[in-house]
């Protein structure tokens, strides 16, 4: 093989592999950063990877909220009607917080039943719902998938 063309496939050969290796690291680094909404009925159906990152929304079950006695620990159970798990929090809750509100937490799911929220969000008025909690009760068929005074008002 001449010398010359040697060195041509050499270099394309080089070139070729570190795109390769580049293109490698941004997808790893992509799929490390994803971060996917589920509803209450996928995680508990298992549509959910168990220790993955996540965004987890639905309605906070009435009756539900158990705060620590000497912390800032919450635990709750979150539902859309068709599947329910529970929710641990550490930290202080957002002052919209309540029982039978929309809300959305991002953390990790640590088993099919028991999900560990780093932040959570609740909405900011009694006629806003975050679409996706929205669209999954809307789904599951849950009663308060729409309330009646945002239909009213073209909500």
């Amino acid at each position: 093989m001449n010398p010359l063309r040697k060195q041509r496939l050499l270099i394309i050969v080089g070139v070729l592999a570190g795109l390769g290796i580049a293109v490698g690291l941004v997808l790893y680094s992509l799929s490390q950063n994803i971060n996917l909404f589920y509803t209450p009925q996928q995680i508990v159906s298992g549509e959910a990877p168990e220790g993955a990152q996540m965004r987890v929304g639905g309605l906070v079950v009435d009756g539900s909220v158990r705060r620590d006695k000497d912390g800032l620990g919450v635990l709750f159970d979150l539902t859309d009607g068709v599947g329910t798990f529970t929710v641990r929090y550490e930290g202080i809750l957002p002052d919209l917080f309540r029982e039978g509100q929309g809300i959305v937490a991002n953390g990790t799911l640590v088993r099919q039943d028991y999900f560990e929220a780093e932040e959570v969000l609740a909405k900011h008025d009694e006629l806003y719902m975050p679409p996706e909690v929205q669209q999954a009760l809307e789904k599951a068929g849950h009663p308060g998938a729409k309330p009646e005074q945002a239909e009213k008002d073209g909500y």
